[in-house]
């Protein structure tokens, strides 16, 4: 089978615009969580999310194409010109039959929905847009970014609720591993910072209502948590295969080496500690790599009281002696941009890459009063360097659907 390779990297978060941009503020342990600016928030409980701030899509979209997408599609498609800058990336013609697309996308175009339900309550069915359709569909993410790079291999999207843009991932190295790929654009996206989405996520009773401490409200593993912060953004990778990769003299950033995906089979939205465990273990076998060979852990982490006990206790039944002493370092960045939900993965396995490539480790922030039913060493507060040979990416969403990715250090 082919080896894979990431050779390139695009992030738009609430951290920044750019990977680097959004790198540097999660090792600082800035927050990019503040008062919801896309819509009023004043009737809601919740008024805080992690916004992407300062969007300005024609830095990297001609604005005659703005009008097919939503604001989701636009971070994605954004975030693979990034990508295929980073990666140094020219593909022939022919090379084009072998490269595709695929992006997690959790809720789709939300934004594109809940306005053109507003025209027909106010102006009719006659004033719809001929572009609602195209900027509500979830795969239209892939689907811009085939256009506009002209891939012509596979595009989809994978919708798997806050595992999709992991789920992406996996799904296109096992593509490039089977040979039926070279070149792989993946990851997730997701802009759902609108009322039917707080809304909703209200009504469940699963967001912080910290609204007058904004940056301090996601606390993943802190005993004070209270909810999960909304956030958006995307991240797309370039995956390739060693050989694509090595012929045109790449540089590698990590090797995407285990790939685990799992169900619950358990409940709508309440974790099983089977499920996750599972996940985890079927990566480490499918990456060869002994569970005491990890060195870090991006958590699901998402604040919320059941997840994170949860997913402690599963990592340590996974990690064993490796978690209990502390020598596997576990952080939720979730807790600096909170939870871009279809994007999630996608965004904090591009953090693992870094954390391989570059050797730190991005910290939980807000973590001040540790949950004594959480265990673990969750890199509190304070970014740290360690050499990082082996990162697993765990993602974790509605439905028990579960998702778990190890990315190595690149060892020819």
């Amino acid at each position: 089978m082919e080896r894979v390779v990431i050779t390139g990297l695009g992030l738009i978060t609430p951290m920044g615009i750019g990977t680097q941009e959004s790198w540097r503020g999660l090792l600082a342990g800035e927050s990019g969580v503040g008062r919801i600016t896309q819509f009023d928030p004043s009737n809601f409980r919740v008024q805080i999310a992690g916004e992407v701030k300062g969007w300005e899509p024609t830095r990297f979209i001609e604005k005659k194409k703005l009008k097919e997408m939503d604001r989701f599609t636009s971070f994605a498609l954004a975030s693979a010109k990034l990508a295929l800058e980073d990666a140094k990336l020219e593909l022939s013609d022919e090379e084009r039959d072998e490269a595709g697309c695929f992006v997690g996308v959790g809720l789709g175009g939300l934004q594109t929905l809940e306005r053109t339900k507003e025209v027909l309550q106010e102006k009719g069915s006659s004033k719809i847009s001929a572009y609602a359709i195209v900027g509500i569909i979830a795969n239209m993410a892939a689907g811009q970014i085939s256009m506009g790079l002209g891939l012509r291999g596979p595009s989809f999207a994978t919708t798997s609720a806050c595992s999709s843009g992991a789920h992406a991932l996996g799904e296109a190295a096992e593509w490039i591993r089977r040979g039926r790929a070279q070149v792989m654009f993946a990851g997730g996206s997701e802009a759902t910072i609108t009322p039917v989405c707080i809304g909703g996520f209200e009504a469940m009773m699963a967001l912080s209502k910290r609204n007058d401490d904004p940056a301090r409200a996601s606390r993943p593993f802190d005993k004070a948590r209270d909810g999960f912060v909304c956030g958006e953004g995307s991240g797309i990778m370039v995956l390739e295969s060693l050989t694509h990769a090595k012929k045109r003299g790449a540089k590698i950033y990590a090797e995407l080496t285990g790939y685990g995906a799992s169900s619950d089979a358990y409940h709508l939205t309440s974790p099983s500690l089977e499920g996750p465990m599972r996940s985890m273990r079927m990566a480490l076998k499918d990456a060869g790599v002994p569970a005491d060979q990890v060195d870090y852990v991006n958590a699901h982490g998402t604040s919320t009281q059941i997840g994170d006990i949860n997913e402690s206790k599963a990592i340590l039944g996974v990690f064993g002696d490796n978690a209990a002493s502390k020598k596997l370092w576990v952080s939720s960045t979730k807790s600096a941009m909170g939870h871009l939900l279809g994007a999630a993965g996608a965004v904090e396995s591009a953090i693992c890459v870094l954390s391989v490539a570059e050797g730190k480790v991005a910290p939980t922030i807000n973590l001040v009063d540790q949950d004594p039913e959480c265990t673990l060493d969750y890199v509190a507060n304070t970014a740290r360097e360690r050499r990082v040979k082996h990162a697993l990416n765990n993602s974790f969403g509605f439905g028990g659907t579960n998702c778990s990715l190890i990315f190595s250090r690149f060892e020819s």
